[in-house]
């Protein structure tokens, strides 16, 4: 006998089945001006591929993750959300080290060694209890920090919001993901599938806000994705922000800007 949330969930696939048709008749309206931002050259590509990828979420990828939130118990969740970040702690080590930060890098090692063993594979975050905050580094920060410019803003098809720099960023990242090393390849599969249901899980009331608040959504989620980027990249500390251009707008340099390298600070040279 299948219980109501098997059933919920059954419901929310077979929806997702029958509406995969739909995902390619997603249209965008592109407004003329389209293309004026310096740091969005491609905005009428990248408001099309934000109209197919807004279609893959509504029939696909959020039905499935309403469906495991309904299923799977929040306990449950919170430590399988906590094992798929401990994987990311190499990551985040490896390019600490590459940006000459000696000190993260010792705590995403000291996080993956805590959590690894007494946190029971990552189900607990024991290392932030004992002070080891959580970084979240890649190889699009490490170019960052050796002064390359974000290029161009673009969306991806099914990844979102990326700009040049971190596009070409996700390849080393790539290799730097223990699930790209499971064998066999159908595991490595379910697990990729496991963590992106996972991730989007996670932002469900992110996006309840995104429909509440913003009238242009693309420009919500692009600028959003801008201050975001800046602030992890100066640590919680960024600059002020550029004068608005003509345009009217502001933020970060324009599009194919080169930055000046992000100098280590003195606990980052210990």
């Amino acid at each position: 006998m299948i219980s109501p949330a098997h059933a919920i969930v059954l419901r929310r696939a077979r929806a997702a089945a029958t509406a995969l048709p739909l995902l390619l008749a997603g249209c965008a309206s592109v407004p003329p001006n389209a293309g004026t931002n310096p740091r969005d050259p491609y905005e009428r590509v990248n408001r099309q591929v934000y109209a197919f990828n807004e279609q893959f979420d509504r029939y696909l990828a959020k039905p499935l993750a309403q469906g495991y939130v309904a299923v799977v118990p929040a306990a449950f969740r919170l430590c399988i959300s906590s094992g798929f970040s401990n994987l990311l702690e190499i990551r985040n080590a490896v390019n600490d080290i590459l940006q000459i930060k000696p000190a993260g890098a010792a705590t995403d090692t000291g996080r993956l060694v805590i959590n690894s063993t007494l946190g029971m594979f990552g189900c607990f975050d024991v290392a932030k209890r004992m002070g080891l905050e959580w970084r979240g580094e890649d190889f699009g920060l490490t170019l960052a920090r050796w002064g390359v410019g974000t290029g161009p803003y673009l969306v991806l098809p099914v990844l979102g919001p990326s700009d040049a720099r971190d596009a070409i960023g996700l390849v080393p990242d790539t290799y730097l993901n223990p699930i790209g090393y499971v064998k066999p390849v159908s595991a490595r599969y379910y697990l990729t599938a496991a963590r992106l249901i996972d991730t989007r899980a996670t932002l469900l009331d992110a996006t309840r806000l995104l429909d509440q608040a913003a009238l242009d959504r693309y420009q919500f989620t692009r600028d959003a994705y801008f201050q975001l980027r800046t602030s992890k990249q100066y640590e919680g500390n960024p600059p002020p922000p550029a004068e608005e251009d003509d345009s009217g707008e502001s933020g970060p340099a324009p599009t194919g800007t080169k930055q000046q390298p992000v100098q280590p600070s003195p606990e980052d040279r210990r």
